[in-house]
């Protein structure tokens, strides 16, 4: 492997950009989305089929994982790539958002967050440069500094005062995280639904000369017209030459629109776990499988999909598993939405490539509009 990280624009087509993310692990493929793999599994799946569904690079969650199996085990058995059979790029992210949300007496300072398990209780403290050490342990490919992550609605006091302590733990992240080859760490613009303070964060970042930018503290409460205002005060801020991650978002319809006010990267658990509760994704919009006018439909989801688990089921087997309660449902169902996410984003370089991203966009609102067919 060679020890390069480089990111190299392909084409534009307005805000919507089209690259490449070059790693020792392999080419990224951008627009991208990063199939959630929280502990060293993407829900319901082999690795080996979601490669095939187009994946270039999975995440890992840095909390999950250091909590159990603990991210020096990890490291011993020859880190999350060799331990999970994915040998692409992983991105892992800081922890800090679990922490927030899942973690159980917590206390948040200056030096980082003390919190106790929420699987059995024993404390942990998580400092920016403890976060960079797990990430280093689990040897991912991409490491997000750490952050905190706030709720909306909240305070304008509030969202400042995460913003300001986010940009400090992005510079001990940094300090922390030192000269890695081949690998990257990422900053995180945050600032809440406040024009000028995402203003302030992505320029504090950018001078900072990190190797690539997320966006986080969206998609956790707003509307999406105030995520897409926050994108096109953002996004523009951030250095041209680096990839561009929202993280933790979202729907077919979001991921679009923020393709289109330029963001690279993308990850949710939402096509993994609505897979494992009877919903589908296809470019006709959803199918919700638990619905009984299913129950005689020997159609597939759709005809025209390259996936197997969407091509060549019928809704009715797919009906019957999901009531049943068989754990194939979910493993097919979660098997056809992570790759009609990859083809979208498939979609969406294909379309910036060739100048014709807003007609993309046109097609797919009008696609789902219109909704899925009738029963036969």
């Amino acid at each position: 492997m060679n020890d390069r990280f480089a990111f190299r624009l392909i084409a534009t087509d307005g805000g919507a950009r089209r690259g490449e993310i070059a790693t020792p692990r392999g080419t990224i493929r951008t627009p991208a989305f990063m199939p959630v793999g929280t502990g060293g599994t993407v829900k319901a799946m082999y690795m080996d089929q979601v490669e095939a569904t187009g994946a270039d690079i999975i995440l890992g969650n840095t909390y999950h994982l250091m909590l159990r199996p603990g991210a020096e085990r990890v490291a011993r058995l020859g880190g999350l790539h060799e331990f999970a059979r994915w040998q692409r790029p992983i991105l892992t992210d800081s922890g800090g958002f679990q922490v927030m949300s899942l973690a159980s007496l917590r206390k948040l300072d200056e030096t980082g967050v003390t919190f106790r398990s929420h699987i059995d209780g024993t404390p942990h403290v998580m400092t920016p440069e403890r976060s960079i050490e797990i990430q280093g342990l689990l040897d991912s490919d991409i490491q997000m500094q750490l952050d905190e992550c706030v709720a909306l609605p909240a305070s304008a006091g509030e969202i400042e005062r995460a913003m300001e302590l986010s940009l400090r733990w992005a510079e001990r992240c940094k300090s922390a995280f030192g000269n890695q080859p081949g690998k990257a760490m990422f900053g995180i613009v945050q600032g809440g639904d406040d024009a000028r303070l995402r203003e302030r964060s992505a320029d504090a970042l950018s001078r900072m000369h990190l190797k690539g930018y997320a966006v986080g503290g969206l998609a956790v409460g707003e509307p999406q017209e105030v995520m897409l205002d926050m994108l096109e005060v953002t996004t523009p801020r951030l250095p041209s030459d680096r990839p561009r991650y929202l993280m933790g978002v979202g729907t077919p319809d979001d991921m679009l629109k923020a393709v289109a006010r330029g963001i690279d990267m993308f990850d949710c658990v939402m096509p993994t776990r609505a897979g494992r509760h009877g919903l589908a994704y296809t470019r006709r919009g959803k199918v919700n499988l638990k619905n009984a006018r299913h129950a005689d439909d020997p159609r597939p989801l759709d005809e025209e999909s390259n996936c197997p688990a969407t091509r060549d089921y019928s809704r009715a087997y797919l009906h019957h598993l999901v009531k049943s309660g068989e754990a194939l449902g979910a493993m097919l169902l979660t098997w056809s939405n992570v790759a009609y996410y990859q083809s979208l984003m498939d979609g969406a370089r294909r379309a910036i490539e060739a100048s014709t991203y807003d007609d993309y966009m046109a097609a797919f609102a009008e696609a789902w509009a219109r909704g899925d067919l009738s029963p036969v």
